[in-house]
């Protein structure tokens, strides 16, 4: 029956296209999704598909019930675009100024939408139970996932799945990692507060800028001198605010940045070691500061028996090839899901036929080769039937949270 419904995927490829570009076409920010969410709405009621809106915000969930008893697996796709504007000459450019799909869940949403339909088709000859989980706001923290898990969209779940389409992976390839395959992303910001003057007069003044320079170098001694280097970890300072003439020496500077890691315990060094840091410097320069630590979505922990489920079900999968990949600093919160049920993400390598260049994720050129769909909703299909073959009904996926 698999290569019936990869068969009926393939058949439905020119409308997964079709839905990818409109979207691309009409992005819209985290937390702001509402015709994004209508849209999804509305193609699961024109099937007759089960569906309910406002799931912990924007959050869309469709269901779909075999023919025959069995266990239930979730499938989820984002739906959410960014602040960038689309720079990309295709016919399908943002329409939108300054939003654009500049990570690909565009393509997830579409993959989800036509696979969904396709088991709509065949839903009498398969076993158990498919919830489809449309999430709003991966990519501003706190995140879709955790106030769709709390309104229920995992209730009654005992697996849940998940692909991101990856842009700098070629396309054909599956990547999967058991254990930690992304890692936390968490936010901090300090602000120094000097005293300041006239440019000619530095002597009379506290440099807050000064300050602020050397702490980005003092915080950069942290990775490499206080973790363990067998632990992966990154502290990134991403933007520094201060002055507006050149002839004024600035009263405050403002820094801030991002820290990825695996483990809590390396995420906790790094923390205490950035207050240190930061207090230690503006001690020296006998300023003040303000500091803030925000914690980001946790690490993606991949269960090891459905990952390996995972793999196997696409290798079966005629011109696929898939490859045990290394872990990536890149945050995502379909980590919270794996806290409460047994599953898998992995990267559907999505790189775009543009003779070796490649932008990256969240560039203003971005885009994915749309092929990587098709095989993005294979794998998962293939998932999402097998399941209750490999997992009997005794067996349970729920995971106690301490």
């Amino acid at each position: 029956m698999l290569e019936e419904i990869w068969e009926q995927l393939e058949n439905y490829y020119d409308e997964m296209v079709e839905i990818r570009r409109y979207l691309h076409q009409h992005p819209e920010l985290s937390f702001k999704e509402y015709k994004t969410a209508q849209y999804i709405i509305s193609f699961y009621e024109k099937l007759g598909i089960q569906v309910t809106g406002n799931i912990g915000g924007n959050g869309v969930v469709a269901k779909i019930t075999g023919g025959k008893p069995g266990k239930t697996v979730a499938l989820r796709a984002d739906f959410d675009a960014l602040p960038i504007q689309d720079e990309k000459e295709v016919a399908y450019k943002s329409k939108v100024p300054g939003v654009m799909h500049a990570c690909g869940h565009d393509g997830h949403t579409a993959t989800l939408l036509i696979l969904a339909k396709v088991i709509h088709e065949f839903k009498e000859k398969l076993s158990g139970n498919f919830v489809f989980i449309h999430q709003h706001a991966e990519e501003s923290n706190p995140g879709g996932a955790k106030a769709m898990i709390e309104a229920g969209c995992l209730e009654n779940v005992d697996a849940i799945f998940g692909t991101h389409l990856w842009a700098t992976l070629p396309t054909g390839t599956v990547s999967y990692k058991a254990g930690p395959m992304m890692a936390a992303a968490d936010e901090f910001k300090v602000k120094i507060q000097g005293q300041g003057g006239h440019g000619a007069q530095p002597h009379k003044t506290k440099d807050s800028l000064v300050t602020a320079s050397q702490l980005v170098i003092n915080l950069q001694q942290i990775v490499s001198r206080k973790v363990n280097p067998i632990h992966n970890a990154v502290l990134t300072v991403g933007y520094f605010e201060s002055g507006n003439a050149f002839n004024v020496i600035a009263d405050t500077a403002t820094i801030g940045g991002t820290v990825r890691t695996f483990n809590l315990e390396t995420q906790a060094l790094i923390k205490e070691e950035l207050e240190r840091v930061i207090k230690g410097t503006c001690y020296t320069a006998n300023s003040t500061y303000e500091f803030e630590y925000d914690d980001g979505y946790p690490a993606v922990v991949n269960h090891s028996e459905e990952t390996s489920f995972l793999a196997s079900c696409a290798e079966n999968i005629p011109g696929v090839f898939v490859q045990e990949g290394e872990p990536e600093l890149t945050g995502e919160d379909f980590s919270y899901y794996l806290q409460h049920r047994k599953g898998a993400f992995f990267f559907t390598g999505a790189m775009p036929d543009t003779n070796g260049l490649t932008y990256p994720h969240h560039h203003p050129r971005f885009d994915i080769n749309e092929k990587a769909m098709l095989i993005a909703a294979k794998t998962l299909g293939s998932v999402a039937i097998n399941y209750n073959l490999t997992f009997s009904e005794e067996e349970t996926n729920t995971i106690k949270i301490s």
